[in-house]
């Protein structure tokens, strides 16, 4: 055999791999969903992140008609589970939620040395904006509103139960070190039902934790919030006081949305898109978070990709790393 024809046989078994494998492609994307699609937590049972995502993933499974699988990866501020998903393969049946701001600390921080950023996920949607809150013990008798507490920590330490370093609990309860003296101490957990139990079992002073967090304990009695972080109250605790009212320039609030790993297919991710946006807008989906004190915030494509952006460039603005 010539080596005119040899090339020319090569070419014919190229081209032929490739129309194989297009064709593969494009069949396997027309069926798509077709199995189970796990569905990352980045953070423990119990908590907001995961409430949110239980109440919600029903919906989403009668939209896409395949079952959805919960996988909580608690642990490093919430990076045991978004490494997890960012090496996951793009094929879309690897999802999980993403929380921000404290997703951002991760990867702008040097010392985690992580070479990632917003373009290294393929953004859904999102479900849940849900506001900043200060819980205490309500049999504590140091002190018993915001402005006590603020006073107590100005003279001695206090211990603050919230997710870790980078969150958005852990940044507001640093903003009012800095900005009132307070001496507020943090002590990080793995779930917001940790830091919950921590506080009401007299272990820890103070929770810092979101609205949808601590509805509920508030509700029933064994937590008492003593301030939403916010300009204005929340519609689920309306006897609470925000921030602003109460002369405290603090805010607070975190979005948790659903992303993908970069590189799913177009086709596949507006699929996605489209079961989560119907699911999300379900008025018994709504309903339901009402209940728990989660307020929806629906969000898709460039408004989701401006807000994740709007709160990386506010912990650029904090960023304690170059202090």
């Amino acid at each position: 055999m010539n080596s005119k024809k040899l090339i020319f046989l090569v070419m014919l078994i190229f081209l032929s791999t490739s129309i194989f494998i297009s064709f593969a492609s494009a069949e396997e994307i027309a069926k798509y969903p077709e199995k189970t699609i796990s569905v990352i937590v980045a953070y423990g049972a119990g908590g907001g992140t995961d409430v949110g995502a239980r109440i919600l993933i029903p919906y989403v499974e009668k939209e896409l008609g395949v079952s959805m699988v919960i996988v909580n990866k608690a642990g490093g501020s919430g990076w045991v589970g978004w490494t997890d998903l960012l090496n996951a393969e793009p094929d879309g049946y690897t999802i999980g939620f993403i929380n921000s701001p404290s997703l951002i600390p991760g990867y702008l921080d040097p010392q985690y040395k992580r070479d990632v950023t917003l373009d290294n996920f393929s953004l859904i949607a999102n479900q849940v904006l849900d506001l900043g809150a200060i819980a205490i013990n309500p049999s504590d008798k140091r002190f018993s509103n915001l402005k006590e507490l603020v006073e107590f920590a100005n003279r001695e330490e206090v211990t603050c139960a919230q997710d870790g370093v980078g969150s958005d609990d852990w940044m507001a309860m640093m903003r009012f070190n800095k900005q009132y003296g307070t001496k507020f101490v943090s002590l990080a957990t793995k779930s917001t039902a940790e830091s919950v139990a921590g506080v009401m079992g007299g272990h820890m002073d103070v929770v810092f934790a979101n609205v949808g967090e601590l509805t509920v304990p508030h509700q029933n009695g064994s937590l008492k919030v003593v301030s939403i972080m916010n300009a204005e109250r929340s519609q689920f605790l309306p006897d609470v006081p925000c921030t602003e009212e109460l002369g405290f320039k603090i805010y607070s609030s975190s979005s948790r949305g659903i992303a993908g790993p970069k590189g799913i297919d177009k086709t596949k991710l507006e699929v996605l898109t489209n079961a989560f946006e119907n699911a999300i807008k379900n008025e018994e989906h709504i309903e339901k978070m009402k209940e728990m004190g989660l307020e929806v915030k629906f969000m898709k494509g460039e408004e989701f990709k401006n807000h994740l952006e709007a709160d990386e460039q506010g912990v650029k603005d904090v960023a304690w790393w170059n202090k």
